[in-house]
């Protein structure tokens, strides 16, 4: 027990928690803020390792879905106290941090696992039902949550009206809570790894007792407050690195987007190179259905006492990148198994999503 208190992986938590308390609502000089990112890097490697303690206690797909949506939680109640600070200027923060999430998640993490997965075993190996309805999912909430507000006539500009940001709201409720239904109770096998052919991977241990699971938990979530605080404490040097090599102000929200999902895509990752490509595509897929459908039900209830629009249709360039990965998607989905090839194309989606967001 000694032992285990004095792991890295519990005591790095703790201290960035105790760092955000004290550097929370400060803007650091540099020294300060190399501390920062030290302490984020950390916070990041310790959430992975306790995300990866529980998805053994409670098995998968509950693992992918525990870190999916702890992220996504906090992720949103960043999103809504930025707002309500911000006033009017945050008007699209909600929908610039969603659609960054979305790209991340469906082109980088799950482009990145494929070709981890092509390059170890020559075919990238998933469930083609559970990861079909994953991205169908993702498609409709994304369509009617972020595209939709485009076109609609009620409100002048991409903004919902009261009645139709409640019925978003409540239909990506039920969306997102059909599918974990879906995926833990009614059809959990077309959620499960199709085949597992490392035989250096550690997956015959024997899971780990209720009580570290449970003490797993408290320290993941710990982790992840510290993740998601010390990247908005870092933000104000992340600004000034953008404003200082000259790219545009909307950048700094790929950077944060970026940095909250790193727990997530070394997770992904990690089971990519176990051969474990269905648990990386619950991860990627999971992470943006929740970020769109815990996101939107928040907004809507937080826009009652806030300022300003709220803005959540997309730009013509944005709906362009959206349009493009789903359709790649269902392409790389069907087969139920992906080559390199694969894994390229959505990386190349993500990276034109970066370079336009720095040079639209």
């Amino acid at each position: 027990m000694l032992g285990s208190l004095r792991s890295w992986t519990t005591t790095v938590p703790l201290v960035a928690a105790v760092l955000l308390a004290f550097v929370w609502g400060t803007h650091p000089g540099a020294l300060l803020a190399v501390v920062v990112a030290i302490a984020l890097a950390g916070a990041v490697l310790a959430a992975v390792h306790h995300a990866e303690v529980v998805a053994h206690r409670v098995g998968e797909p509950f693992g992918s879905l525990v870190l999916a949506v702890a992220v996504t939680v906090i992720e949103v109640a960043l999103i809504v106290t930025l707002m309500v600070s911000g006033g009017p200027e945050t008007a699209t923060l909600a929908r610039d941090t969603v659609f960054a999430a979305v790209m991340i998640t469906t082109n980088g993490i799950l482009g990145l696992c494929l070709f981890i997965g092509a390059i170890r075993s020559g075919l990238a190996v998933f469930n083609a039902e559970g990861t079909g309805a994953a991205l169908a999912t993702v498609a409709t909430l994304a369509g009617l949550s972020l595209v939709l507000p485009t076109f609609t006539t009620s409100r002048q500009g991409p903004e919902f009206s009261p009645a139709q940001l409640t019925f978003a709201a409540v239909i990506s409720l039920m969306l997102y809570g059909l599918f974990v239904v879906t995926q833990t109770v009614r059809h959990r096998d077309f959620f499960l790894p199709v085949e597992i052919t490392d035989p250096n991977a550690d997956v015959h241990a024997a899971p780990p007792s209720g009580r570290k699971a449970l003490a797993s938990v408290g320290l993941l979530l710990v982790a992840l407050v510290g993740v998601v605080g010390l990247a908005k404490v870092e933000s104000p040097s992340i600004e000034a690195g953008v404003a200082a090599v000259g790219f545009p102000r909307a950048f700094v929200g790929v950077v944060i987007a970026l940095l909250v999902l790193l727990p997530e895509t070394i997770a992904a990752v990690r089971a990519a190179m176990r051969n474990q490509v269905q648990i990386s595509l619950n991860l990627a897929l999971g992470s943006a259905m929740a970020s769109i459908g815990l996101t939107i039900p928040t907004i809507a209830v937080a826009s009652i006492w806030l300022d300003g629009p709220l803005a959540l249709g997309l730009g013509p360039t944005q709906m362009v990148l959206l349009a493009l990965t789903l359709v790649t998607g269902v392409l790389t989905v069907v087969p139920g198994r992906a080559t390199r090839l694969q894994g390229g194309v959505h990386l190349v989606l993500l990276a034109a999503f970066i370079f336009l967001a720095i040079n639209p």
